[in-house]
């Protein structure tokens, strides 16, 4: 299988969800959904690459205050934002955001529950979007990318050990970010948060899914949508 990671110029942690086997046996399609960092910083022969790769639409998980420059995007590449977090409710995140665990799925479960509505309105944008790749991005396309690479590839019958396995290919990328924002790596702190819990991001990720129940979150339609997509 081929290297599913996306060398975009000025992305670091863009790849395509595209040659994975599901319970089914079926494989999923190559540049049908792609999942990434932030877009910002493409330069022009990023943009193109996205452009050729045939992208054409940008769903972004971030909140408003972490958007760049929206107007650089191509003008065929239309771009919905749609903010994950629901970052104005405090209850919630002044639990979440206050240490590494909103680095780790261990929040998942729990976004999940309080805000199912946020992920479906992602879900449902991935199944309506017109014909072309969608890509879904957050800022370092590991946390809110990952919760929703876990729901598509989960709806689309992805064992959990596969979409562990892809949350953990963003390990490796995202070194790279950090070294060239100059700031530490945070793999080791997230990697021991989570093993001082006894918890491995295979068993979070087992957990959540089958605790959650996700095959309700949208309807029967666009789940099927989905499935056309990607499959």
């Amino acid at each position: 299988m081929r290297d599913r990671h996306l060398d975009w110029e000025g992305c670091f942690n863009a790849r395509d969800l595209g040659g994975l086997v599901v319970r089914s046996g079926q494989q999923t399609r190559w540049r049908s959904i792609v999942r990434a960092d932030s877009l910002d910083t493409l330069t022009p022969n990023g943009w193109a690459a996205v452009e050729r790769y045939g992208i054409r639409t940008i769903i972004d998980l971030r909140n408003e205050d972490e958007r760049g420059n929206l107007g650089q995007r191509p003008s065929g590449i239309e771009t919905i934002s749609i903010p994950l977090d629901v970052i104005d409710d405090r209850e919630f995140w002044n639990g979440w955001a206050s240490g590494p665990q909103f680095g780790t799925p261990l929040y998942y479960l729990p976004h999940l529950e309080r805000f199912p509505d946020r992920s479906a309105m992602v879900l449902e944008a991935i199944a309506s979007a017109p014909r072309g790749g969608v890509i879904f991005h957050c800022m370092g396309g590991r946390d809110r990318t990952g919760q929703i690479a876990m729901l598509v590839l989960a709806l689309c019958g992805a064992s959990a050990d596969t979409i562990a396995a892809d949350y953990s290919l963003s390990a490796k990328r995202l070194r790279a970010l950090y070294a060239d924002r100059g700031e530490p790596d945070q793999g080791p702190v997230l990697d021991a948060y989570l093993a001082d819990r006894g918890e491995t991001v295979r068993n979070v990720i087992a957990r959540t899914l089958a605790t959650f129940d996700f095959e309700d979150l949208i309807s029967p339609a666009h789940a099927d949508a989905l499935r056309a997509r990607l499959l």
